[in-house]
């Protein structure tokens, strides 16, 4: 079985790389402003870095995590951003948390 783990990593970095370039992706097509906006009706302070940081994790990040390159440092990134995500807009909201809690787990 061990020589299968290799794989194993390989398809999860696809799972997971591919569902936040997607989200990224989407993201960068509406623009900064408009992700602003979204987050500054959520009531996050410094909704415009907010935004940037989002879509720089969710494309860069997605797209090095596809790639191999850096993979621990995005996968960070996008483990504390599905944190935020659950705890502080999710939870509060009401749950529904199930899509951010399986990405945290697999980045």
């Amino acid at each position: 079985m061990n020589r299968l783990a290799p794989y194993a990593a390989f398809f999860m970095r696809l799972a997971v790389g591919g569902v936040f370039l997607q989200h990224g992706v989407t993201k960068f097509h509406s623009g900064i402003p408009a992700v602003a906006g979204f987050l500054h009706g959520m009531g996050f302070p410094f909704a415009s870095i907010g935004a940037v940081i989002l879509i720089v994790v969710e494309t860069i990040g997605a797209a090095c995590v596809l790639l191999g390159i850096f993979t621990r440092l995005w996968a960070a990134c996008m483990a504390v951003e599905m944190a935020v995500a659950i705890f502080a807009v999710k939870v509060p909201r009401g749950g529904n948390i199930e899509l951010e809690a399986l990405l945290l787990a697999g980045a």
